[in-house]
C-alpha cells in the first residue's frame, strides 16, 4: 500500500512569505497538478505543516536573528495565515493533517501528530497498512529530507519526487544523502 505525503506547501515557506523558499509557489502549483492526474495511485494522501505556537522561540528554533541553518525567522505560527496552506493547493486531496514544530524545532513529519486524533505519522501509516512513501513539498534540504530519512529509518521504502520538491540552498546534497540510505529519488 502506497501513501503520498506532501511536506509543508505553507503560505510562509512560498515567495511572499516570511521564510519563503525559491520555487514554493511553483511547488504548490505542480502538486496540485500532480494530485488531479495521480490521487487515485494511493491509498492514502497525508499532508504536513509546521504548527509553532505563538510567543516563544518554539525550543530556540525561532530567533530574533535567525542563521537560516538552525534558526529561523518568525514562520507558521498557528493561527496565522502563514501556517496554512498554500491557497494553490486543492486540499481536498489530503485526508490526513499532521501538524509539527509545536515549541520544538520538528524537521521530519515522522516527529508530527495528526491534527484530529493526535496520533503519530507512523502510527497512521501502519494502521492503513502503508509501506511505501512518495513524499514531496517544502523544503527539499530540511523538511523533505528529514522526512524521507526517518521514513526509511522505520523500514518504508521511500522516493521523493525532485521536480516536485525546491531547497532553501541548493545545492546542499540532501537527495543524495536520502539515495544513499536508500531512498529512490525520481
Amino acid at each position: 500500500m502506497k501513501a503520498l505525503i506532501i511536506v509543508e506547501e505553507q503560505v510562509d515557506f512560498c515567495e511572499g512569505g516570511s521564510l519563503a523558499v525559491n520555487g514554493g509557489v511553483e511547488v504548490v502549483k505542480k502538486t496540485t497538478e500532480f494530485l488531479t492526474e495521480n490521487a487515485g495511485n494511493y491509498d492514502l494522501i497525508l499532508a504536513t505543516r509546521d504548527w509553532h505556537e505563538p510567543d516563544n522561540s518554539n525550543g530556540g528554533h525561532i530567533s530574533d536573528s535567525p542563521d537560516y541553518v538552525d534558526t529561523w525567522p518568525t514562520h507558521c505560527v498557528q493561527g496565522t495565515p502563514g501556517a496554512e496552506y498554500h491557497p494553490n493547493l486543492d486540499t481536498g486531496f489530503i485526508q490526513v493533517h499532521i501538524i509539527k514544530g509545536m515549541g520544538r524545532s520538528d524537521y521530519s513529519g515522522f516527529q508530527g501528530v495528526d491534527l484530529e486524533s493526535g496520533k503519530s505519522l507512523d502510527d497512521i501509516l501502519k494502521v492503513n497498512g502503508i509501506s511505501q512513501l512518495d513524499i514531496i513539498g517544502i523544503a527539499e534540504d530540511h523538511c523533505v529530507r528529514a522526512t524521507a530519512i526517518d521514513g526509511l529509518d522505520l523500514g518504508y521504502k521511500v522516493r521523493v519526487f525532485k521536480d516536485l520538491t525546491t531547497p532553501v540552498t541548493p545545492g546542499t546534497g540532501a537527495l543524495e544523502e536520502v539515495a544513499s540510505k536508500g531512498g529512490l529519488i525520481i
